[in-house]
């Protein structure tokens, strides 16, 4: 990626193929598929003296070479960066200290969960009235505290519908503790089908190989529900 971007550097980005310009990649992939460099010039938006927004933003990381020493550096350290002037800067630092200020943001957690039916309460209301079958995990902290809840599928499972990958991917970027999944059957009984068990054993599985325990897999029906850890499909410790 860096040798395409030094190739490129003195290039207009509008003259870039459309799948590599930073803007449209960031929209298409997500900002965490985009390097430091591409980041900065999507904040700087626009060139100068010469130079595309991504020149500046090579050059910008070749004089201070991390992100902390641009965040730290007084305005006149960026006099020899020609075509980054007050304005730039000021973006620059503003985008700098969100990220910090995000950082530094405390993690809202919601209520621990002790049993399967305080997993049910907590989402009984949101999920027995869905048309569809709508599977989702909570992520939980070491004190089984939710502090994240995704929603990882939507229709009737299937062993395709659900792959281990996707359903720990959040779990793992956010490290959480253990994992706590909930799908509903909107035909308002909970009792468990094949494929419903084969889900299960094959996260339990999953979540042995990465480091994160399921604690259990709750099926949500017309205010009742069923719990595959009760039922003996996960083995409690």
């Amino acid at each position: 990626m860096l040798k395409f971007l030094q190739s490129m550097a003195y290039k207009s980005i509008r003259h870039w193929p459309e799948s590599e310009r930073p803007r449209e990649r960031l929209i298409k992939f997500g900002a965490a598929s985009l390097s430091e460099a591409q980041l900065l010039a999507i904040i700087l938006r626009t060139g100068g003296g010469g130079k595309s927004a991504l020149d500046l933003a090579l050059e910008m990381l070749n004089t201070f070479k991390t992100l902390k020493n641009i965040e730290s550096a007084a305005q006149n350290e960026f006099k020899p960066l020609k075509g980054i002037g007050a304005a730039k800067i000021a973006q620059i630092k503003a985008a700098l200290e969100l990220g910090r200020r995000l950082y530094e943001e405390p993690n809202e957690k919601g209520p621990a969960f002790s049993s399967a039916h305080d997993v049910f309460t907590f989402y009984n209301q949101r999920m027995k009235t869905l048309k569809k079958e709508i599977f989702r995990s909570a992520l939980l902290d070491a004190k089984n505290r939710i502090f994240a809840d995704c929603q990882l599928s939507e229709g009737t499972l299937t062993h395709s519908l659900i792959h281990p990958r996707e359903a720990f991917r959040e779990a793992i970027r956010e490290a959480a503790a253990s994992v706590i999944f909930v799908h509903n059957h909107p035909s308002g009984d909970p009792t468990p089908s094949r494929e419903d068990i084969g889900i299960t054993e094959r996260l339990v599985q999953a979540g042995e190989i990465v480091g994160i325990k399921v604690l259990d897999h709750v099926i949500i029906g017309d205010d009742t529900y069923t719990s595959m850890m009760e039922k003996g499909y996960i083995k409690k410790e």
